[in-house]
């Protein structure tokens, strides 16, 4: 797959392809599929302690990801799947609020899962993404 074009947001992206071989999105066509976000800071990559912190927190981290790849961002999420350590209506609550901050002019699809841990000890919230981007689909065939 290595004519497909690969994405890793600085300072956090090139750390996670040297230390763990992966890419934090990747442009198929006219989508932009972005590998699973926690609530993070990308420069310390120290996780918020706090629930509603940690996924609002994610949810930036997207909004990186997705421009990264030369998205616009949330407002081209069609869908999302996020797991959650514990999955309970106080995390829910927090992705729905910021799903109408982020994404007021509609509603993705969307699939959540309650798991037993994600890919650090701290981290209670992983959110991935599809997003549909025909113009910047365009800018990058051309460079």
């Amino acid at each position: 797959m290595s004519h497909l074009k690969y994405y890793a947001y600085p300072p956090f992206g090139p750390h996670q392809q040297k230390n763990f071989h992966y890419s934090q999105a990747v442009r198929v066509g006219d989508r932009i599929e972005c590998a699973g976000q926690g609530g993070l800071d990308p420069v310390t990559r120290e996780f918020e302690k706090e629930i509603n912190a940690q996924i609002d927190l994610a949810f930036l981290n997207v909004e990186r990801c997705l421009k990264d790849a030369g998205g616009k961002g949330w407002s081209q999420v069609f869908r999302v799947n996020s797991y959650h350590v514990p999955l309970n209506n106080e995390a829910l609550a927090a992705m729905v609020r910021n799903f109408k901050k982020y994404m007021p002019d509609h509603q993705p699809i969307w699939t959540t899962v309650g798991v037993s841990r994600l890919g650090e000890d701290d981290m209670r919230v992983e959110i991935e993404v599809s997003a549909h981007d025909p113009e910047g689909a365009a800018r990058a065939s051309s460079s």
